[in-house]
């Protein structure tokens, strides 16, 4: 009887967070295909601020869970910590939905953003794993799961706004049309939390300790003062790429200044692991500056480069709006997960499963790959446009490399990292793609179009340059992740005979 009530308890509980993520991650990705044009088209920005402003963004987006997490651990609790995030993120994405097309409003809304962000992200990811803590035959598939509800939200966003701003905006006015596009990104939470607060008695029993605490008035105060100043911050960040870059790089080193000390001061059984994972972590830095393309040089190269019609044999089967080509990285991700799952699990059976290092050396060529073909289909272009197809295909193999590299992220850090520096390292493995996506801005900006330049022939060969370069830089990443391969087998027999080592010194600890 028992047997049969925990795997139930657990796929509802399961079910409320993947759902509140779900529709979270519809309204981000959902404004993210929309935010770096609307800059360019409504805003009057260049895309070179257009980029860096995005990647500012990312950077304070990817940073800020850091925060949140200890506070859902240590402060007002995970599960209370992750509804208030979400509550926030809608009120950001309300604040977009007003018709106020000013600079500074955008920048306030994105301060609001990356506070909900922070607030959400690490603790929704954390109740995943309090719900089949100790379950280690399911949590791999959870995850899987998991990272699919990203994907499966944004497929639909990314599809749904740039058609909804353009229908909207064809009726009532360009302004009216962006707007009400980033309001059903706040819609979208709403929903979320409606369900949530429908389900949330499915997780009454995760959580941190604070969870069934009341929140002290000195905490709420101190939580909205650290809030407002966050927001505060970020708008200065935004507005000023010298702030933005001086903040970057000093992060940067912060962050390496700690991987060291913490490897400096670990114990000798750890420290083979740690450095693996910082191996790893430099590897995952690259990898996100290709990733931060997405929507910024592949964005834009859609928006002056792209034949929007999908035709087969002459006959065209759709046309699609040139931000929803974002979308092909989450269609390709939902499809490819179950296919790499399936392999996975058929090599472990035969103990053929590839390491981690391995799997980003495949990664990287896949991305090397991916970004030559829209290179080499610019080839084949007609007046100056490329084939939908060439889109179709260059995605994929990006989103392969994305699966092998970002989607197996944290699992390098719980494989690594001892146990008791697992929650910062996460947090500091989130710092690092932040930071890599602000670099990866700063690379798209190798694209830029001059003002007035409106000839698609000679936009292309701008774009088609800056994609061979990151085809080369990809093949670069390839040959030195592959050349690491031998380094990475001693590490990873080094920290596994540390573990093995360590073991009965727990046991003698525990008596």
């Amino acid at each position: 009887m028992t047997t049969e009530v925990v795997p139930v308890s657990q796929t509802r509980s399961f079910s409320a967070v993947f759902l509140i993520e779900m529709w979270e991650r519809f309204g981000f990705y959902g404004m993210q295909a929309l935010l770096v044009t609307y800059m360019i088209k409504k805003l009057g920005f260049v895309d070179i601020r257009a980029n860096l402003v995005f990647g500012a963004a990312a950077a304070l987006i990817y940073t800020t869970p850091v925060i949140g997490g200890w506070i859902g651990d240590k402060l007002i609790g995970t599960r209370r910590t992750m509804r208030i995030g979400a509550m926030v993120l809608a009120v950001g994405y309300a604040l977009l939905w007003l018709p106020n097309d000013s600079e500074y409003f955008l920048y306030f809304a994105l301060g609001v953003i990356i506070v909900g962000n922070g607030l959400f992200k690490a603790n929704a990811g954390n109740l995943v794993r309090k719900i089949y803590e100790g379950d280690d035959t399911r949590i791999d598939s959870a995850f899987t799961m998991y990272y699919m509800a990203v994907n499966v939200g944004s497929m639909i966003s990314m599809t749904l706004t740039p058609w909804i701003r353009d229908y909207v905006g064809a009726r009532y006015g360009d302004s009216a049309g962006w707007h009400t596009a980033f309001g059903v990104c706040s819609i979208g939470l709403m929903f979320g939390l409606t369900n949530y607060a429908l389900m949330r008695r499915a997780l009454a029993h995760l959580g941190s300790s604070p969870d069934d605490r009341p929140v002290k008035p000195t905490q709420a105060l101190a939580l909205l003062g650290g809030a407002v100043g966050t927001v505060l911050v970020s708008v200065l960040v935004l507005q000023n790429e010298t702030v933005a870059r001086i903040c970057v790089y000093a992060a940067g080193m912060v962050l390496l200044g700690i991987f060291l000390h913490l490897i400096r001061g670990s114990r000798r059984e750890e420290r083979a692991g740690l450095i693996a994972a910082l191996l790893l972590v430099v590897q995952s830095i690259f990898f996100f500056i290709f990733y931060q393309q997405m929507s910024t040089s592949l964005n834009l190269f859609a928006q002056h480069n792209v034949d929007l019609d999908f035709r087969v044999f002459g006959w065209r089967l759709l046309t699609w709006i040139p931000e929803q080509y974002q979308n092909l990285n989450s269609i390709w991700i939902v499809a490819l997960s179950p296919l790499l799952v399936f392999i996975y699990n058929s090599l472990g059976r035969f103990g053929r499963d590839p390491s981690i290092a391995a799997k980003f050396a495949w990664g990287f060529g896949c991305v090397a790959i991916g970004f030559f073909i829209y290179g080499v289909g610019a080839r084949w272009a007609v007046n100056g446009q490329v084939s939908s197809w060439i889109m179709v295909w260059g995605y994929g193999l990006y989103s392969l490399g994305e699966l092998l590299v970002s989607g197996l992220g944290l699992a390098m850090i719980a494989r690594y990292v001892p146990a008791r520096m697992g929650g910062f390292m996460m947090g500091a493995y989130f710092v690092a793609s932040g930071l890599s996506q602000y670099l990866g801005s700063v690379v798209a900006n190798i694209a830029h179009i001059p003002e007035g330049l409106n000839d698609p022939v000679e936009s292309l060969s701008i774009y088609a340059h800056l994609f061979n370069e990151l085809g080369f830089a990809g093949l670069a990443c390839t040959a030195l992740a592959i050349a690491m391969l031998p380094l990475m087998k001693r590490l990873s027999a080094s920290n596994s005979e540390g573990a093995t080592a360590g073991q009965p010194l727990v046991a003698v600890a525990s008596e």
